[in-house]
């Protein structure tokens, strides 16, 4: 959508909705706001950072951060309350808190503005959200939730290896993956903290649930069944996927990323000792160009299908996503996790493609009467 579409109407205005800091004025990552500024100066849209200690609904005028780029910093400003609020909180402790749900349920109800992405996604959520459709419910790993009397040797003996991941975690941050083998101590522990991968071994169930419940405390946990996942050149992969809405308000994938797991790593996540691969080479190394072709087409329309039950099920406004979706060595999809607030995609072209996206949704929301259909 281009700026001379606005040349006659009024600047849309999009606010970046974050957590207010005393020493960095705002939270959240400072470059990316930036760019969404200056991506929305290209396509006719006024971009400004709000936080929440700002918002008030009630108001006409509001403060916010504009960026001025010949200075590289960000500057306080009176604006006109923003018609669209993109919430970018960074951290699930800050949306969490009891003023700030308020303000953000405020948001939903109220026809001056319309939020897009309105709270982070839960991982036991998103299981039940994706089992009340047959069509995506296929994609989902057997998932439990990890209590003191989950049963885990049922599962070992059926999978050969399941994953414990934190119901609120991200970029692979407290996952655990438990292995069963022959030997004197056939059930071992694997954790990952930094990039760098232990492992403990146990005799019996018992030891091994003990350390399990040392490592998590008092924090939710869901139990996986492990997926043999396709590799290349002896490295496991899956595909990361970047779901935006387009500016018709329709759903699209932006872009596909390979993460590559590292020699030791448990995840394909790349603060965890995972790299980034090229989705085609990889799928092309592991079936053949005709069959990765095909598999290829079939994880952007599982992506999508996703995508489209989530927003569903949760009955919220959602912009965008990202997706990892995980590839078994007989070609089938799988579902492990989609994140409401995307970090950074580092392919130049997905990057590019998604802060346009980003701008041209928001100035479509802005300019539809209703909150659009889900």
């Amino acid at each position: 959508m281009d700026a001379h579409l606005f040349r006659h109407e009024p600047r849309p205005l999009l606010g970046i909705l974050t957590m207010a800091d005393t020493k960095r004025k705002f939270r959240g990552n400072h470059r990316n706001f930036a760019d969404i500024v200056l991506t929305g100066n290209a396509r006719g849209a006024e971009v400004y950072v709000v936080t929440m200690d700002d918002l008030s609904l009630q108001e006409p005028r509001i403060k916010a951060y504009a960026y001025r780029q010949e200075k590289e910093d960000w500057v306080l400003r009176w604006i006109p309350l923003p018609r669209v609020l993109y919430n970018r909180i960074p951290r699930r402790e800050d949306e969490q808190q009891p003023q700030v749900r308020d303000l953000l349920r405020e948001c939903m109800r109220n026809p001056r503005v319309k939020l897009f992405n309105p709270s982070f996604f839960n991982k036991w959520m998103m299981k039940r959200w994706l089992c009340r459709s047959p069509i995506t419910k296929k994609y989902i790993p057997v998932t439990k939730r990890f209590t003191a009397t989950t049963r885990i040797l049922p599962l070992l003996r059926k999978y050969g290896f399941l994953y414990l991941k934190p119901e609120h975690g991200k970029a692979g941050k407290g996952i655990v993956r438990v292995q069963r083998s022959r030997g004197s101590k056939p059930y071992t522990l694997y954790s990952q903290d930094n990039g760098q991968t232990t492992s403990e071994s146990f005799t019996t169930l018992r030891e091994l649930k003990a350390s399990i419940r040392q490592r998590i405390e008092d924090e939710d946990y869901i139990i996986q069944q492990g997926i043999e996942l396709c590799s290349s050149k002896g490295r496991s992969y899956d595909l990361r996927l970047l779901l935006q809405k387009n500016r018709k308000g329709v759903w699209a994938v932006t872009g596909v990323g390979a993460r590559v797991a590292g020699a030791t790593s448990i995840t394909t996540h790349v603060p965890q000792g995972g790299s980034i691969g090229e989705p085609n080479r990889l799928l092309n190394n592991s079936f053949g160009p005709a069959r990765g072709k095909r598999i290829y087409r079939r994880v952007r329309s599982s992506g999508l299908r996703i995508a489209k039950q989530i927003e569903k099920a949760s009955g919220k406004q959602q912009g965008e996503m990202s997706m990892d979706l995980g590839i078994d060595k007989t070609g089938n999809v799988w579902f492990f996790e989609a994140n409401a607030k995307p970090m950074k995609f580092d392919e130049p072209a997905i990057r590019e493609l998604s802060l346009k996206r980003l701008i041209d949704y928001a100035v479509y929301l802005g300019n539809s009467k209703r909150n659009a259909p889900l």
